[in-house]
């Protein structure tokens, strides 16, 4: 299985995601989940057979990581929708991943087989796919502020504002975790669990922004559309720690963080 494989399991699986959020819309809840069920299928398998061929986990590139969050974009979004209803979720859901999808077809990069030694570590992978599942639901929370806040009519009710909380919460319980595996693998790899390198240092920033949104929902006063900006807030930094430190000087051939194909 080679990355020339990736269009025919990407189309498979974006077909049956659309047919998921199509029939979200019509109301259809178990057609609706079956097809996104179904779509993720598909992709996994693609990556489990593309980790097979290269002989290591699929996650060293951005370009392999694109592959982790198209993956689990509509997974997020079909909890969502399977727990609390949502249709446009999923809708949403797979036009972002239909997004990294198109990015990863047009932009292909190198997938070799090689890895350096300090990837070789075994927390290497549960780091990765663990943050990957944590952004995924952030996403989601991101996604659900910017409809509360620009496109609702009206204002946000307090089930709808909880649904934004529980993405956060299990989103960051999921980047705790994700650090947690980090600071492992760092340990094993460089002997030191934390080095304050650029990708660290937004890591713990994009951290403290997520904490500092769930204290102040904690707040008795707090006001909704503050909330809902300060998690859009949190989740632009969250893009600068995941890609945006490519292309910060102090990154450029210093951080071991930095992705390249």
């Amino acid at each position: 299985m080679t990355w020339h494989h990736f269009i025919y399991f990407a189309i498979a699986a974006a077909l049956l995601w659309i047919v998921g959020a199509v029939e979200a819309w019509r109301n259809k809840k178990a057609w609706a989940v079956a097809a996104t069920i179904a779509g993720l299928v598909v992709f996994f398998a693609f990556i489990l057979l593309f980790w097979i061929e290269i002989e290591r986990p699929p996650l060293r590139t951005m370009g392999e990581t694109r592959l982790w969050y198209s993956f689990f974009l509509p997974l997020a979004g079909l909890l969502v929708y399977s727990r609390w209803r949502y249709k446009w979720i999923l809708s949403f859901s797979t036009l972002l991943a239909i997004v990294f999808i198109c990015v990863n077809l047009l932009k292909p990069e190198i997938h070799s087989k090689t890895l350096m030694p300090a990837l070789q570590s075994p927390w290497f992978a549960p780091h990765v796919i663990v943050y990957m599942f944590a952004y995924a639901l952030l996403g989601a929370s991101a996604v659900m502020a910017a409809y509360l806040l620009f496109f609702k009519k009206t204002a946000p009710s307090d089930e709808e504002m909880d649904i934004s909380d529980n993405l956060v919460y299990v989103g960051l319980a999921f980047m705790t975790f994700g650090m947690l595996f980090g600071a492992l693998w760092a340990k094993e790899a460089w002997g030191h669990y934390w080095s304050w390198d650029p990708k660290e240092t937004w890591a713990a920033i994009t951290w403290f922004a997520y904490l500092g949104y769930i204290h102040y929902r904690l707040l008795p006063n707090s006001r909704q559309k503050v909330a809902l900006t300060l998690l859009i807030v949190s989740f632009l930094l969250l893009q600068m720690c995941w890609w945006g430190i490519n292309y910060l000087p102090s990154a450029q051939g210093a951080s071991v963080h930095t992705y390249s194909s």
